[in-house]
Protein backbone atom coordinates (compact mmCIF):
# COMPACT_ATOMS: atom_id res chain seq x y z
CA UNK A 1 0.00 0.00 0.00
CA UNK A 2 2.81 2.46 0.78
CA UNK A 3 4.32 1.86 -2.66
CA UNK A 4 0.98 2.89 -4.19
CA UNK A 5 0.97 6.08 -2.09
CA UNK A 6 4.51 6.86 -3.24
CA UNK A 7 3.57 6.41 -6.90
CA UNK A 8 0.47 8.60 -6.44
CA UNK A 9 2.60 11.47 -5.09
CA UNK A 10 5.69 10.96 -7.27
CA UNK A 11 4.53 13.38 -9.97
CA UNK A 12 5.85 16.91 -9.25
CA UNK A 13 7.91 15.58 -6.32
CA UNK A 14 11.58 16.19 -5.62
CA UNK A 15 13.15 12.71 -5.83
CA UNK A 16 16.71 11.87 -4.81
CA UNK A 17 18.60 8.57 -5.06
CA UNK A 18 21.81 7.38 -3.45
CA UNK A 19 22.60 7.07 0.24
CA UNK A 20 24.69 10.21 0.71
CA UNK A 21 22.32 12.68 -0.97
CA UNK A 22 19.28 10.97 0.58
CA UNK A 23 20.71 11.33 4.10
CA UNK A 24 21.46 15.00 3.46
CA UNK A 25 17.96 15.63 2.08
CA UNK A 26 16.26 13.79 4.96
CA UNK A 27 18.18 15.96 7.46
CA UNK A 28 17.31 19.06 5.45
CA UNK A 29 13.62 18.09 5.47
CA UNK A 30 13.57 17.53 9.23
CA UNK A 31 15.16 20.96 9.66
CA UNK A 32 12.58 22.57 7.35
CA UNK A 33 9.68 21.17 9.38
CA UNK A 34 11.37 22.00 12.71
CA UNK A 35 11.72 18.41 13.95
CA UNK A 36 14.92 17.02 15.53
CA UNK A 37 17.45 15.78 12.97
CA UNK A 38 18.03 12.47 14.77
CA UNK A 39 14.39 11.42 14.42
CA UNK A 40 14.99 9.29 11.31
CA UNK A 41 18.36 7.54 11.78
CA UNK A 42 18.08 5.51 8.58
CA UNK A 43 20.89 3.61 6.85
CA UNK A 44 21.47 2.64 3.23
CA UNK A 45 18.83 5.00 1.88
CA UNK A 46 17.99 4.32 -1.75
CA UNK A 47 15.40 7.04 -2.37
CA UNK A 48 13.93 10.12 -0.70
CA UNK A 49 11.00 12.00 -2.17
CA UNK A 50 9.10 15.11 -1.16
CA UNK A 51 5.99 16.41 -2.88
CA UNK A 52 5.80 19.95 -1.50
CA UNK A 53 2.29 20.62 -2.85
CA UNK A 54 0.73 17.67 -0.98
CA UNK A 55 3.26 17.55 1.87
CA UNK A 56 3.92 13.86 1.20
CA UNK A 57 7.37 12.49 2.01
CA UNK A 58 8.85 9.03 1.52
CA UNK A 59 12.13 7.44 2.46
CA UNK A 60 13.23 4.06 1.13
CA UNK A 61 16.10 2.08 2.61
CA UNK A 62 17.57 -1.25 1.56
CA UNK A 63 16.21 -3.05 4.61
CA UNK A 64 14.35 -2.48 7.85
CA UNK A 65 16.37 -0.91 10.67
CA UNK A 66 15.95 -0.92 14.43
CA UNK A 67 17.48 1.96 16.36
CA UNK A 68 17.83 2.21 20.14
CA UNK A 69 17.42 5.73 21.56
CA UNK A 70 19.59 5.48 24.68
CA UNK A 71 18.39 8.59 26.46
CA UNK A 72 14.76 7.38 26.56
CA UNK A 73 15.46 3.63 26.60
CA UNK A 74 13.29 2.88 23.54
CA UNK A 75 13.80 0.78 20.43
CA UNK A 76 12.22 2.08 17.24
CA UNK A 77 11.84 0.05 14.06
CA UNK A 78 11.93 1.74 10.66
CA UNK A 79 10.55 -0.28 7.75
CA UNK A 80 12.11 -0.42 4.30
CA UNK A 81 9.61 2.32 3.34
CA UNK A 82 8.70 5.18 5.66
CA UNK A 83 6.02 7.65 4.53
CA UNK A 84 4.26 10.66 6.05
CA UNK A 85 2.48 13.89 5.33
CA UNK A 86 4.51 16.72 6.82
CA UNK A 87 3.93 20.26 7.99
CA UNK A 88 5.76 22.50 10.43
CA UNK A 89 6.41 20.63 13.71
CA UNK A 90 4.45 17.56 12.54
CA UNK A 91 4.54 14.27 10.63
CA UNK A 92 1.08 12.73 10.27
CA UNK A 93 -0.38 9.63 8.60
CA UNK A 94 3.03 8.10 9.31
CA UNK A 95 3.71 4.56 8.04
CA UNK A 96 6.68 2.24 8.50
CA UNK A 97 7.63 3.32 12.04
CA UNK A 98 7.05 1.23 15.19
CA UNK A 99 8.10 1.62 18.81
CA UNK A 100 8.69 -1.27 21.18
CA UNK A 101 6.46 -1.02 24.25
CA UNK A 102 7.10 -3.72 26.83
CA UNK A 103 6.92 -6.86 24.64
CA UNK A 104 5.07 -5.65 21.55
CA UNK A 105 5.80 -3.38 18.60
CA UNK A 106 3.29 -0.52 18.32
CA UNK A 107 2.77 1.37 15.05
CA UNK A 108 3.19 5.12 15.23
CA UNK A 109 0.92 7.34 13.14
CA UNK A 110 1.94 10.85 14.18
CA UNK A 111 4.95 12.71 15.52
CA UNK A 112 4.54 16.31 16.58
CA UNK A 113 5.84 19.16 18.69
CA UNK A 114 2.67 20.88 19.87
CA UNK A 115 4.42 23.60 21.89
CA UNK A 116 8.04 24.23 20.83
CA UNK A 117 8.80 26.04 24.09
CA UNK A 118 7.92 22.90 26.09
CA UNK A 119 10.89 20.96 24.72
CA UNK A 120 8.61 17.91 24.28
CA UNK A 121 7.88 15.79 21.21
CA UNK A 122 4.76 13.60 21.12
CA UNK A 123 4.35 10.24 19.40
CA UNK A 124 0.81 8.97 18.73
CA UNK A 125 -0.57 5.58 17.73
CA UNK A 126 -3.43 5.05 15.24
CA UNK A 127 -5.78 4.61 18.25
CA UNK A 128 -4.90 8.11 19.45
CA UNK A 129 -2.80 7.11 22.45
CA UNK A 130 0.33 9.17 22.79
CA UNK A 131 3.51 9.60 24.74
CA UNK A 132 5.86 12.58 25.03
CA UNK A 133 9.63 12.68 25.35
CA UNK A 134 12.27 15.43 25.46
CA UNK A 135 13.11 16.74 21.98
CA UNK A 136 16.78 16.50 22.95
CA UNK A 137 16.50 12.68 22.97
CA UNK A 138 16.14 12.77 19.18
CA UNK A 139 18.98 15.08 18.25
CA UNK A 140 21.78 13.58 16.16
CA UNK A 141 24.04 11.56 18.44
CA UNK A 142 27.26 12.98 16.93
CA UNK A 143 26.09 16.47 17.93
CA UNK A 144 25.38 15.20 21.45
CA UNK A 145 28.88 13.69 21.63
CA UNK A 146 30.43 17.00 20.56
CA UNK A 147 28.49 18.84 23.28
CA UNK A 148 29.60 16.26 25.88
CA UNK A 149 33.25 16.56 24.74
CA UNK A 150 33.08 20.36 24.97
CA UNK A 151 31.69 20.07 28.52
CA UNK A 152 34.54 17.74 29.49
CA UNK A 153 37.11 20.16 28.04
CA UNK A 154 35.54 23.03 29.98
CA UNK A 155 35.58 20.95 33.20
CA UNK A 156 39.27 20.17 32.72
CA UNK A 157 40.05 23.86 32.18
CA UNK A 158 38.12 24.88 35.33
Amino acid sequence: MTSQMIETHRENAEVYTGDEICKAKSLQLLGEISLPKGLLPLDDLTEVGYNRSSGFVWLRQKKQKTHYFKSIGKSVSYGAEVTAFVENYKMKKLTGVKSKEILIWVSLSEISIDDPSSGKITFKTPSGLGRSFPVSAFEIEEEEKKVEEEKKIEEVKA
